[in-house]
């Protein structure tokens, strides 16, 4: 028998339907994939030639914290956002989704809880369940652009368990960027109740507008609560490169993290040497795919505007927004879209919402899209969709 942890492990509603996918595709079906944040932007130059002209002969151990090359590289890039980080300050992972595994394990014993705002990243409740710990959701509204709720409520679901307050901004699914005043909020509610602030700052180069970053880091006050989890995966369109890091200026917290960098033994050489490049770039880099971000995201929201019966927010970060439609089951819509329907032998693939709440039947009517395909695709998997919902039998 399998253990009851497993049993009870949420499959990601990302990647669940991509059997039905691969079904379409043996049909001849074009699939246009909006459900998962995979860049097509090309991974930049000086990222592949470091793995195309790496040269040592044996591939050998690296150092559990990471290579010190790699740390001074990250260090000297966060002074573009006037936040001083030591090399020893971090230790480098196998991709972000390490380093929130890492953060959940060192603050939480079984049982214990993280307060978490949902819509969140569905993969949260994965790493949660590893760590044997719960995850306790504060519900944001669409209506309010899934802004961060009154302190009031943030308190009413803090426990004698609870642990810390994870926070993702620019947020994955719905986009949403924190302003300072809601970040300096959770910093006192944290104080108050002494937890620590798991921050994801995977997205933090991609925000629109006039709206100024701000990073749990520059609150140093809270320095010695504050744990900061990252990756390179979508900031250099480097996905599959699997580096990652996590920041905190907690001595106890980091050397909590190094028993569990010492039990995996390093992080992948390779692509270490490959993401020291990349930190390396000039800073001018994020100008131009930030404007091709933002150009999808006007598209996206344009044309879903357009559509009868949808409702969304214009999000202001990251590359994803949560879509109200006016269907009974976002799941059956996503599962139907790739089994039963096709436009001109073309359909897409959208993530059901309903896996990025844990509050029993929310985002049942909500799909998550991300804008990752380039304009002429994204323009027609809107028109796909468009024509979907047209004819789709199960609407409201």
């Amino acid at each position: 028998m399998i253990s009851e942890r497993i049993k009870n492990m949420q499959k990601s509603p990302i990647r669940k339907l991509v059997p039905f996918a691969d079904q379409a595709k043996k049909r001849g079906i074009k699939v246009f994939h909006l459900n998962i944040g995979q860049p097509d932007i090309k991974t930049p130059a000086p990222v592949l030639n470091a793995i195309k002209n790496f040269s040592q002969e044996i591939i050998a151990y690296g150092y559990s914290q990471g290579e010190l090359f790699l740390r001074e590289a990250v260090s000297d890039y966060f002074k573009n956002y006037n936040v001083e980080v030591s090399p020893d300050d971090m230790i480098i992972t196998t991709g972000g989704s390490e380093a929130i595994l890492f953060a959940f394990s060192v603050v939480a014993d079984i049982d214990d809880e993280i307060i978490v705002f949902e819509p969140y990243y569905t993969n949260y409740n994965g790493y949660a369940a590893m760590s044997n710990i719960k995850l306790v959701p504060v519900t944001t509204k669409a209506e309010n652009g899934f802004s961060i709720p009154s302190t009031e409520e943030i308190e009413k679901k803090i426990s004698n368990r609870t642990k810390a307050i994870l926070v993702c901004s620019p947020n994955n699914p719905t986009g949403t960027v924190y302003p300072r005043k809601d970040l300096e909020r959770i910093v006192k509610i944290a104080e108050k109740h002494n937890l620590f602030i798991i921050s994801d700052e995977v997205y933090r180069e991609f925000i629109y507008g006039e709206i100024e970053y701000t990073s749990m880091l520059h609150f140093e006050d809270a320095k010695d609560r504050v744990i900061t989890v990252d990756s390179i995966s979508k900031r250099y369109s480097a996905c599959g490169a699997r580096i990652g890091y996590i920041i905190s200026k907690n001595k106890d917290v980091l050397n909590g993290v190094m028993k569990l960098a010492q039990a995996r033994l390093c992080p992948p050489i390779v692509e270490q040497v490959a993401a020291a490049e990349a930190y390396r770039m000039s800073f001018s880099y994020f100008k131009e795919v930030q404007k091709e971000y933002k150009k999808r995201r006007d598209i996206m929201f344009n044309e879903l505007k357009s559509i009868d019966g949808v409702v969304l927010e214009l999000p202001m970060g990251a590359f994803y927004m949560v879509v109200k439609l006016p269907v009974k089951d976002s799941e059956h819509y996503a599962r139907w879209l790739l089994e039963e329907f096709n436009y001109n032998n073309e359909t897409v693939m959208v993530a059901p919402a309903g896996g990025f709440y844990s509050t029993p039947g929310l985002g049942s009517d909500e799909i998550r899209l991300a804008y990752v395909l380039e304009e002429k695709k994204l323009k027609r998997a809107m028109n796909i969709l468009k024509k979907s919902l047209e004819v789709y039998p199960e609407k409201k």
